[in-house]
């Protein structure tokens, strides 16, 4: 029924590649299918001027298509007086809101942590891969800071990731490719912890009103696949030598 051939709640193959960009302070490539995604963690100190003597950072972040990442060539954002597309903007303040939820931003100090995540091949996900790759990037910059003694506390509250779904030839569907989207009924992207609690949910019907039981299915999709990235973070922050332990807030009794 899928074009690749997978069930309808089959993630697709995922890989992440940490310490892919050797300047970065955090960087992953990040492969979901066809799509590719590099993100890079950039620790700067201070922090802009509306934070400023408030002992906190802040986390941001910048998302930008290469020209060739799809079938045909397109502009690049931002080059030879062209502005940033709005779509880019949306996207870079979904990943921003997205990763600052994981993060207590009084325990970073007054530094400000930038993630850039540039897609090199699209085929669906772009902005879900975004996401899940930064956690990761944010993560090893958060690692790095540790190691040199310069967080004032523990500043990550938990790992979040985030996965598309959608209604595909009359069925819900996880993380869906290119043809999928562009062919979808309803079109969901959710932002959730590994244990199911939800960041953000966008969720819109292409054509015709969606009943509510089946946007209740591409929600439980949603998670359900957010618990499989988060575990496929986990893993990748292990082998590169990260405790999140030594990251993680004290639960409160």
């Amino acid at each position: 029924m899928r074009p690749d051939g997978r069930s309808p709640d089959a993630l697709r193959p995922v890989t992440l590649e940490p310490g892919w960009q050797r300047q970065g302070d955090g960087s992953v490539l990040y492969r979901a299918g066809g799509t590719v995604v590099l993100c890079v963690a950039s620790v700067e100190e201070g922090v802009k001027d509306f934070l400023r003597g408030r002992n906190q950072g802040w986390v941001t972040a910048e998302y930008l298509m290469h020209p060739r990442a799809g079938a045909r060539r397109q502009n690049r954002d931002g080059f030879n007086g062209r502005s940033l597309s709005g779509r880019s903007h949306e996207i870079a303040r979904l990943i921003g809101r997205s990763l600052r939820a994981a993060v207590d931003l009084g325990a970073l100090g007054e530094r400000t942590i930038t993630l850039d995540c540039d897609v090199l091949e699209a085929d669906g996900g772009t902005r879900t891969a975004s996401i899940t790759g930064a956690m990761v990037a944010l993560v090893l910059a958060l690692d790095g800071l540790a190691r040199a003694s310069k967080l004032p506390g523990r500043p990550l509250r938990t790992l979040v990731s985030a996965v598309s779904a959608g209604v595909y030839k009359h069925n819900p569907c996880l993380d869906l490719c290119y043809v999928e989207d562009r062919d979808a009924a309803m079109d969901l992207n959710l932002v959730a912890t590994h244990d199911g609690a939800v960041v953000e949910l966008q969720c819109t019907a292409e054509h015709a009103p969606v009943p509510r039981s089946t946007v209740d299915a591409l929600v439980d999709l949603g998670v359900k696949g957010c618990a499989a990235l988060g575990a496929v973070q986990r893993e990748t922050l292990k082998s590169a030598g990260v405790d999140l332990a030594r990251l993680q807030r004290e639960p409160r009794g």
